[in-house]
């Protein structure tokens, strides 16, 4: 069942496909990080295609559980991207497995060049993005076997809302769509941002500013 609809995910997030990843020219453009008899494509290097073997298709794992105890969040995310998985380069496409412990958070944020279509396989999931200005609220309770889908760059959070674990999975329209964690990258960027800009932003005491920033 797992793996149909896995299947399933990949083959609708392919109509996704936007102009951030070019439609490939060939069959498929294995990526390598080296330059021997390669050719550079889409930001990769291309594996001769002599050299290519199945194995730079695959990538095992994902029936594994993410350990959601590692995170103070209670969450977990397993992004098979063109990092991961070579043969996706070019392809315009990528996979997640998200687990969540009871009341797991998967904290908002954004995928600046994907667009995400989630599948819950077990547990209750409250989701939801925020559009850009005038940042309309869309939220829904998804439970086993719902769909939700996140426009690309929007604001966007899962939330396991059930007294027991859940998993999801997710196609994202990207072979690497990026992630920003906004609470990350406000209150814990290198160097920080000046607390009196986040202070004045946010119309908060400086020193609650301060204490976030230590937070990350």
């Amino acid at each position: 069942m797992m793996k149909v609809v896995i299947v399933a995910i990949l083959a609708l997030a392919t109509t996704l496909v936007s102009a951030y990843d070019p439609s490939p020219l060939q069959d498929f453009c294995v990526a390598i990080n080296n330059t021997d008899s390669a050719v550079f494509v889409n930001g990769k290097f291309c594996k001769d295609p002599a050299t290519v073997t199945a194995n730079d298709f695959f990538f095992p794992g994902l029936n594994i559980p993410g350990n959601t105890a590692a995170s103070k969040l209670g969450s977990s995310v397993n992004l098979v991207n063109v990092d991961k998985l070579p043969g996706l380069n070019t392809l315009g496409i990528s996979l997640a497995r998200l687990d969540f412990a009871p009341y797991g958070l998967n904290p908002p944020h954004t995928h600046p060049r994907g667009t995400e279509l989630l599948v819950v396989m077990e547990g209750t999931l409250l989701v939801g993005f925020v559009t850009s200005n005038p940042n309309k609220l869309f939220t829904k309770v998804l439970n086993k076997g719902d769909v939700f889908v996140f426009p690309i760059g929007l604001i966007h959070f899962q939330f396991n809302i059930g007294q027991t674990n859940a998993v999801a999975f997710a196609g994202l329209s990207s072979q690497n769509p990026g992630l920003i964690t906004i609470a990350n990258a406000v209150f814990g960027s290198s160097p920080p941002i000046n607390p009196d800009v986040l202070a004045k932003a946010f119309q908060l005491d400086k020193n609650v500013v301060d204490y976030l920033q230590k937070q990350f």
